[in-house]
């Protein structure tokens, strides 16, 4: 194969990068961002850039799972304390929240990687089944809470005879 045509297959495949960079662009942008490709971001100012943190809790990951006669949610919290932990149902509605406190971190003068989260979490769901509310067990051991509900047994349907 010769140089040109190397050259040549070279500078199509980098076109077509480009293309599909540019179509990833796209997807990620608004009406108003394409409408004005050709204009220069806007600089950050003191009014319009917003350093704060977000106001909304993590979502702590949860399994949950049945046995014959249990229903069973598993939630990984290692580093809470079980103080700082706050189960409750009502309705068939498991709410778990708490704070993750990352320690004492205030003499860090520049931080090189921050990926753990810190702070306020809470996760709410639906049980998918019945449960008796008031016969249940929350165990907090080895970083893994694990809540066990008894389940209501519901009766098999019967079948009614037509005459």
């Amino acid at each position: 194969m010769s140089l040109e045509k190397v050259e040549d297959i070279m500078a199509r495949k980098q076109n077509e990068d480009l293309l599909i960079e540019d179509e990833l662009a796209a997807a990620f942008l608004s009406d108003d961002d394409l409408s004005s490709t050709d204009a220069p971001a806007p600089a950050a100012t003191d009014d319009t850039w917003d350093d704060s943190e977000e106001e909304f809790p993590g979502q702590l990951a949860v399994d949950v799972y049945e046995t014959e006669d249990k229903l069973v949610v598993k939630a990984r919290t290692a580093g809470v304390n079980k103080e700082e932990l706050d189960v409750s149902i009502s309705d068939g509605i498991l709410t778990i929240s708490g704070t993750l406190s990352s320690g004492d971190d205030s003499g860090a003068t520049n931080w090189h990687i921050q990926e753990c989260y810190w702070g306020e979490f809470s996760r709410t769901l639906a049980l998918p089944v019945n449960v008796k509310e008031d016969e249940v067990e929350a165990v907090l051991k080895d970083g893994v809470l694990t809540i066990s509900f008894s389940k209501i047994k519901t009766e098999q349907a019967k079948k009614i005879q037509v005459q």
